[in-house]
């Protein structure tokens, strides 16, 4: 899932661009929200983490302008504004969640991840496929009883993978996925992820569609 994080208070803005990308989710960071319409004009982004104190701006004007423009990424705020009548209006205005700050990182963590499940039409986190067991909740995977570890970059495959099963996802889709804006991409990079993951999950659970992309298995 790739992110894009609105937020003008610098430290706080690394703290949580370092969690959110640990968790595996590239992220991008600007503190304004003209650098914020230019980013999202040219990427695709699939959650924007929005401040509402900025300073070009009313992060809730921002959020209705997404909203009247048709746009459906998800968004969820991050602001110092409490009282009820805040998260009311936030929430009216097209917010998916509203975290009042301070918030701890791991919380965080947990509702970027039930925003992303919500989003991909399925908010149950777990997921049967052949023999394995996964838990995208807390990135855990059961193989016939053993446990599997993957890697941030097999996560985020993996559930791209997941949130389109039975469709193909491209070379360049997945690289959206992995990839901030400030990130160099090898050109063999997905190649490499895709090999490694196959050898954790089962040559064939992951099939290679010639000149298109990969498609997980269906049951």
């Amino acid at each position: 899932m790739r992110v894009l994080l609105v937020e003008d208070d610098r430290w706080l803005g690394e703290a949580v661009r370092d969690q959110i990308e640990k968790d595996g989710h590239p992220t991008d960071f600007v503190g304004t929200l003209a650098d914020a319409r230019r980013h999202l004009a040219a990427a695709n982004y699939d959650l924007v983490l929005l401040d509402l104190l900025l300073p070009d701006g009313r992060g809730l004007d921002f959020l209705r302008e997404l909203r009247a423009a048709g746009s459906t990424v998800s968004v969820i705020i991050l602001t110092a504004l409490d009282q009820v009548a805040n998260r009311i209006a936030g929430l009216n205005a097209g917010a998916d969640d509203y975290l009042v700050k301070p918030f701890d990182l791991s919380e965080l963590s947990a509702r970027v991840n039930a925003v992303a499940r919500r989003y991909s039409g399925n908010p149950n986190p777990l997921v049967k496929l052949g023999d394995l067991r996964i838990d995208t909740a807390t990135r855990s995977m059961m193989r016939e009883g053993m446990r599997v570890d993957l890697t941030a970059s097999e996560w985020a495959i993996l559930e791209a993978l997941i949130q389109r099963r039975g469709v193909i996802v491209s070379k360049s889709q997945l690289e959206e996925r992995l990839y901030s804006f400030s990130d160099e991409i090898g050109s063999n990079t997905i190649e490499v992820h895709m090999s490694r993951l196959r050898k954790k999950l089962g040559a064939d659970m992951i099939e290679t569609v010639r000149g298109l992309g990969y498609r997980l298995k269906q049951e």
